[in-house]
């Protein structure tokens, strides 16, 4: 009878302690959970609201879904000119209005897509000439485009999705930042490695956009933005604005770091001298031309 009393004993203690293991294993686990985006719930909004389906909608406090496209414009860093050619999302949500907008990161955690632009010229800075005639131009550029000398340039955010800015009052009435975004751009070509940037997390690129007009320190020039055309739903429940223009041209850039890997201290020079590198503030320009839509939370809830 002792030895059953304490064979029951040690299999209590065995137990209790397999579950203490159990959650000290689970809690974190059930943490990150709800932090990854890999896990991040899916939402399957119809209709119109279908573009809004990574809205944080999971956050009871978001009150506002935000779907952005950028489909033209350029980015001017120290010497070269990347043509934006391919559609660049900004996506996710906000509470609040006006000045006092929070951000909210996209649910599956892609709030900006990371798109590669090629940049012209490639690493030797190389163009065809322009009495080439068209056809044969465009062979000549893609061939130093997309061989080995050929470089793409990603923007990417450089800070959690809360630190971007928007204030829409500033958007629809053509004044100060309308949009804050923190950013650093990568590099890729087979010689400059994986981590290759312009900017980084520690120190990024803040560029406030506006869609009224810059005043940019010399030699820039002043350029203007546009709100675009506003238009809504019968409801009031959805708002898009066509043929937006933000724009800002007084930032200043970093030179490059991290280009060819352990070779970075010969590498990062030549590349920071191709590009002009670093570049001070009315040296560069950014330029986004496209559509943003916002859509009231509830309403794309509703939707599903």
């Amino acid at each position: 009878m002792t030895m059953t009393k304490s064979r029951a004993a040690r299999t209590a203690v065995v137990r209790r302690r397999t579950l203490a293991i159990v959650i000290g294993v689970i809690a974190p686990l059930a943490t990150l959970g709800l932090a990854s985006p890999a896990l991040a719930t899916e939402h399957h909004p119809t209709g119109e609201f279908e573009p809004f389906k990574d809205c944080p909608l999971s956050n009871a406090t978001v009150e506002n879904c935000i779907f952005a496209q950028t489909e033209a414009g350029e980015f001017t860093v120290g010497k070269r000119t990347v043509p934006i050619t391919k559609t660049i999302v900004l996506q996710g949500g906000f509470k609040g209005a006006g000045s006092k907008i929070e951000f909210i990161g996209a649910e599956d955690g892609n709030t900006l897509s990371k798109v590669a632009l090629p940049v012209p010229g490639g690493l030797l800075n190389i163009v065809a000439p322009e009495f080439l005639p068209k056809f044969l131009q465009e062979i000549f550029n893609n061939f130093i485009n997309e061989g080995i000398t050929g470089v793409t340039a990603t923007t990417e955010l450089a800070a959690p999705a809360s630190h971007i800015g928007l204030n829409t009052e500033n958007l629809l009435f053509e004044k100060g930042t309308a949009l804050s975004l923190p950013v650093k751009i990568k590099l890729d070509n087979t010689f400059l490695g994986a981590a290759c940037f312009v900017g980084s997390n520690a120190a990024p690129i803040v560029i406030n956009f506006t869609t009224g007009t810059t005043e940019p320190p010399e030699p820039n020039k002043p350029i203007k933005g546009t709100a675009g055309k506003f238009e809504h739903n019968a409801e009031f429940t959805r708002i898009t604005l066509n043929g937006g223009r933000l724009v800002n041209n007084s930032f200043a850039a970093p030179g490059a770091e991290g280009c060819g890997g352990f070779l970075s201290f010969l590498i990062d020079p030549a590349v920071n001298a191709a590009l002009g590198l670093p570049a001070a503030a009315g040296h560069n320009t950014a330029i986004l031309e496209g559509k943003l839509s916002t859509a009231n939370a509830e309403a794309v809830r509703e939707s599903e």
